[in-house]
């Protein structure tokens, strides 16, 4: 956990997961993650929409966007946050796109965006204000390091910053305190108070996990037992070992230069609810076998279906009901596509099975998964084994865990405002990493599901196909919905 306690010295110190993506950043694998989004214009806005995004930044700068960080001697630890000022002029920025201003060209300049390092001296956050789509429509990027939020933290943030009215609501005066507070943390401890904050953390952290391990060990050998007594949990653990292994080598595994694509595509998630209530699945069910049938499509296209099937990571939250701190909370999953399966239907109830069983199993150990943990002396390592990783062929030699990384993050329900503008569009841009050069990640919002797929361009020359494959996998799925089974269609058969 975050340990802050800003009232006395303005320091916060990261917790080990947030520290691991900071020290596993390279040039080619930057650790940030992004949104796109995309605003209605009425007829006859007369408005500055860079003005509207400034000021709604300006009156709602809220601690997570203050922080910056302080380094360690020796990079022994972790570094620190510090609360601070933000210079507005250099974090929000207007960009122009080149004409005539297609949404594929908004596509490759965010692209551009995403795959620049963001600067560790300055809060670790942009904003870019995206002007000249030949739609009229108004646009802007942002982007914040992993170590700051995970993608839950980042929806909070959404709801901090965005409106949820065409009409904006009063912003409270900022208090002389909570200034007097930043002033102070701009005050910059010395080294050895940072040092003091890191170690004590790092200390804290190995008494927990002494306290701890006993809880850990009766926990594990809980779920062990039951995987060998005839329960609901042995048949879930059964069905994780019989569908998790290796995934099949394939070109987006493979170690990644730092050019990135980009492209988007949206889907109406009811149409999702309905597949997944008529399939006794989920929603995120659906939607693993959706990326599954358009990577199928890929595949085939570009080479041929792997008999193996492919296996994606994905994210499951640890956080509790009404959770909402800056920092992330969450661990990953290996999941099965059954991409080896060709019927649709038949592939999403083997994915739902799989992904059932993962997710049971990580429900029997989410008390003992850590999101903190201490890194004393470790940082530096770190950091020299992900320069190793992405310079020499380990990639090309170690079997691959994940082909792809899948994200399904809830997002607003309600449609959110800037300026007075609807927000209509709201796709997300995460990570890809050495081994693994495809990130899908998609977000809830306001009746639709966005897709945002990002791609080191060195191992999917053409994003744009995946999402053109992403939406036909969507309308293979409701064309196979609307055909009666195989049994019904005999029976009227034989009844005419």
């Amino acid at each position: 956990m975050s340990r802050k306690n800003p009232k006395e010295s303005g320091i916060e110190t990261l917790s080990g997961v947030d520290g691991a993506f900071l020290n596993l950043e390279t040039a080619a694998t930057p650790m940030h993650v992004g949104s796109l989004h995309l605003f209605e214009v009425p007829a006859g806005y007369q408005g500055d929409f860079y003005k509207a995004v400034r000021h709604m930044m300006e009156s709602r700068m809220v601690p997570v966007l203050r922080r910056r960080l302080a380094s360690l001697p020796l990079h022994l630890a972790n570094p620190v946050w510090l609360q601070g000022e933000v210079d507005l002029d250099r974090h929000i920025r207007r960009v122009r796109l080149p004409k005539p201003g297609t949404w594929a060209q908004l596509e490759a300049v965010v692209a551009d965006l995403h795959a620049e390092l963001l600067d560790r001296s300055h809060p670790l956050w942009m904003l870019y204000v995206l002007e000249g789509l030949a739609s009229g429509e108004k646009a802007y990027y942002f982007k914040i390091h992993h170590a700051m939020l995970d993608g839950q933290a980042g929806v909070a943030l959404a709801g901090a910053l965005f409106d949820t009215t065409p009409d904006a609501a009063p912003v409270p005066k900022r208090r002389s305190r909570q200034a007097a507070a930043v002033a102070k943390a701009d005050a910059k401890p010395g080294a050895l108070a940072l040092a003091a904050a890191a170690f004590r953390h790092d200390a804290a952290q190995y008494v927990k996990l002494v306290r701890e391990l006993p809880g850990v060990v009766r926990t594990l050998a809980g779920i062990v037992r039951s995987s060998s007594a005839g329960t609901d949990h042995a048949a879930d653990f059964g069905e994780l070992k019989r569908s998790i292994s290796f995934g099949p080598r394939t070109a987006f595994n493979v170690a990644i230069t730092p050019e990135r694509g980009f492209a988007t595509a949206t889907v109406p998630r009811a149409e999702l609810k309905a597949i997944a209530a008529a399939n006794d699945a989920t929603v995120n069910d659906v939607v693993l076998a959706l990326c599954s049938g358009a990577l199928r499509r890929f595949l085939k296209r570009n080479g041929s279906i792997p008999r193996k099937s492919l296996i994606a990571s994905m994210p499951i939250s640890l956080r509790e009901q009404g959770n909402t701190e800056m920092r992330t909370q969450a661990t990953l999953s290996l999941v099965n596509l059954a991409s080896n399966v060709a019927d649709p239907l038949k592939r999403l109830r083997a994915i739902r099975d799989s992904a059932g069983a993962t997710k049971s199993v990580a429900r029997q150990a989410k008390s003992v998964i850590p999101t903190d943990f201490p890194l004393f002396g470790v940082p530096w390592i770190l950091g020299a084994l992900a320069s190793f990783y992405g310079r020499s062929r380990v990639v090309d030699t170690l079997p691959v865990l994940a082909n792809v990384l899948v994200s399904n993050v809830p997002g607003p329900p309600v449609p959110l405002y800037v300026g007075g503008l609807r927000m209509t569009g709201y796709w997300p841009l995460s990570i890809v990493e050495h081994g693994v050069g495809l990130n899908i990640t998609l977000m809830s919002y306001a009746g639709n599901l966005c897709i945002g797929f990002v791609v080191a361009r060195n191992a999917v020359p053409d994003v744009h196909e995946l999402a053109v494959d992403f939406l036909d996998a969507f309308e293979e799925m409701r064309q196979r919905m609307q055909k009666p089974p195989k049994a019904t269609r005999k029976a009227a058969a034989a009844e005419s």
